[in-house]
């Protein structure tokens, strides 16, 4: 972040505005992302090693993303599922009330089919 003035422990009150899940699969595995961004504009993301890594603002955290080679899930169609391996259906992010509880969910190693 480069904002000198930006202050993430001031803004931890701010609601969450928005809430994507992004999705990597690389090496046979799929790799969740949680990024919320807050009302205030700046944006976190729940990697999947359960870091929040704080970003000045969405567009910062989206670039972030897609450096290390996630897309979002919402993006995602048919075509980009099957280039995977994977339906849309095999797509479903973490489930939980807490950070806590999606972490262990986070990655998860895809079945290599028998040949």
């Amino acid at each position: 972040m480069n904002d000198p003035e930006f202050n993430p422990e001031e803004d931890e009150r701010s609601p969450v505005e928005t809430t994507e899940w992004w999705v990597a699969c690389p090496a046979n595995m799929i790799v969740w992302a949680r990024l919320q961004v807050r009302e205030s504009g700046v944006s976190e993301v729940l990697d999947c090693d359960g870091q929040v890594l704080v970003y000045d603002c969405e567009d910062t955290a989206r670039a972030a993303l897609m450096d290390a080679e996630f897309r979002a899930l919402d993006g995602l169609d048919d075509d980009d599922a099957e280039g995977w391996g994977l339906t849309l259906d095999d797509l479903n992010p973490p489930e939980g009330e807490y950070d806590e509880d999606l972490v262990p969910q986070m990655m998860r190693a895809l079945e290599v089919p028998n040949r």
